[in-house]
């Protein structure tokens, strides 16, 4: 198989760096406001050091259960104590529109065979329905559904959609209950300023699933501690017996559930955070593992993060996690693989923002095992300029490049890396 390199990358590298010229030339046009900030009447620069990066207020904001003191200001007058209800429905919408010139091909498992468009126009890109709103003293809302992602016309997937209560039974212990990303106890997907992923998440399956969350803070130290379907959020079945077929449906498909936990602590300037999650998963079987097996395997991660902030203007995050998965593949053999990424976000002023993020996966004991696996091996470096025409609005420059080999094929299936992921994109990000 001939999958060959082309200059498309440089040529919008240079395309990039001048349009970046052209929008440092562009005049200020002041501020606007989505579901939080029109609620409260204050600037997302409230809560956002650049959008969709929370600021400190903005993660004391998320702690007080996604609310001001004042949340009941706003309300209708029902006369009615046991009844708050906002002026207006709490809604919200994000809208991603992209170019994008890339190296990496769509590759057949089976046969080799390639889909490639070294120029993309990947516009829309993401179309985003959000709400969320205080329902109680103690109780509020969120969810978001999306409306084609990645070119999915026609879907609609609902992905974060939970009730919280911010003090249950008076004991100070918080409550999520829903679907959301066990990822988010570190480092949420969802307010990075990159457009490139967090991979290892995504790789490890740590992110969307259904279940409970327990926070609690203990003097200097935060306890997390979750339980999970373990299965994300897409398989259900419907609940039936012999000639009747009843109107519900199990959101599982086995018996067991996985738990997850997280300890964070502050030293210094620095957060530190350990995680550890333990589950099943289905095993993989198939042709190069792409389809679910019946066996439940024993799953298993461990990880670390750490971040701080460096002056008024810089960030710095880090996440280490170390998985096992046992019997994934084949009964009786254990499976290790590594996986973190590290990322800086500069705010150098109220329009322009620059990120760069490491991403790192070895597939370790996956690695010749002629299976789609043994493409967890990631080895890239992202650079991300973002230019705020308005508080919401965004237009960003991404360069990403690929410093692992590719790999020619080398079992009966063709999997592994390929194809090179160098790419170039630039686009708009909003939220209005």
């Amino acid at each position: 198989m001939n999958i060959r390199r082309n200059s498309t990358p440089i040529r919008w590298l240079l395309g990039g760096l001048i349009l970046t010229t052209l929008l440092a030339l562009l005049p200020s046009r002041g501020n606007t406001m989505p579901v939080f900030a029109r609620k409260y009447n204050i600037s997302c620069a409230a809560c956002h050091a650049a959008f969709p990066r929370l600021n400190e207020f903005g993660e004391m904001f998320v702690k007080s259960n996604y609310r001001l003191p004042n949340w009941k200001e706003n309300s209708v007058p029902t006369g009615d104590e046991m009844l708050v209800l906002p002026r207006s429905v709490p809604l919200a919408l994000r809208t991603q529109a992209y170019v994008q010139s890339r190296e990496a091909k769509a590759v057949d498992v089976s046969s080799g065979k390639e889909t490639s468009a070294n120029t993309d126009f990947q516009a829309p890109y993401l179309i985003k329905l959000l709400s969320s709103a205080p329902l109680s003293d103690h109780i509020s809302y969120y969810f978001y559904g999306i409306f084609a992602e990645k070119g999915g016309n026609g879907e609609t997937i609902i992905e974060d959609a939970w009730f919280s209560h911010d003090d249950l039974f008076g004991t100070g212990v918080s409550m999520m209950l829903g679907q959301f990303q066990i990822s988010d106890l570190m480092f949420p997907r969802e307010i990075r300023l990159t457009f490139q992923d967090f991979m290892v998440y995504r790789m490890a399956k740590l992110t969307y699933d259904r279940g409970l969350v327990f926070n609690y803070d203990l003097g200097p130290v935060d306890l997390a501690l979750g339980w999970v379907n373990g299965n994300g959020i897409e398989d259900n079945a419907s609940i039936n017996s012999p000639g009747y077929k009843r109107p519900d449906h199990l959101f599982d498909n086995n018996n067991g559930k996985s738990v997850f936990g997280r300890v964070g602590s502050s030293l210094g300037p620095v957060s530190l955070g350990l995680f550890g999650y333990s589950g099943t998963q289905k095993n993989a079987t198939g042709a190069a593992g792409t389809t679910a097996g019946e066996r439940d395997t024993p799953k298993k991660a461990y990880g670390v993060d750490l971040s701080g902030k460096l002056g008024e203007k810089t960030w710095w995050f880090a996440q280490a996690i170390w998985n096992q998965w046992d019997n994934f593949l084949n009964s009786n053999q254990q499976y290790k693989w590594f996986g973190g990424f590290a990322g800086i976000d500069y705010v150098h002023d109220p329009h322009w923002t620059y990120s760069l993020l490491y991403n790192y996966a070895d597939a370790r004991d996956l690695k010749n095992t002629d299976t789609i696996y043994e493409g967890i091996d990631i080895n890239t470096v992202t650079f991300t300029t973002s230019y705020y025409f308005m508080r919401n609005v965004k237009g960003i420059i991404e360069l990403n490049a690929d410093l692992q080999k590719k790999k020619a094929q080398s079992g009966t299936y063709y999997t592994g890396h390929l194809s090179s992921e160098n790419y170039a994109l630039l686009g708009f990000d909003a939220a209005f």
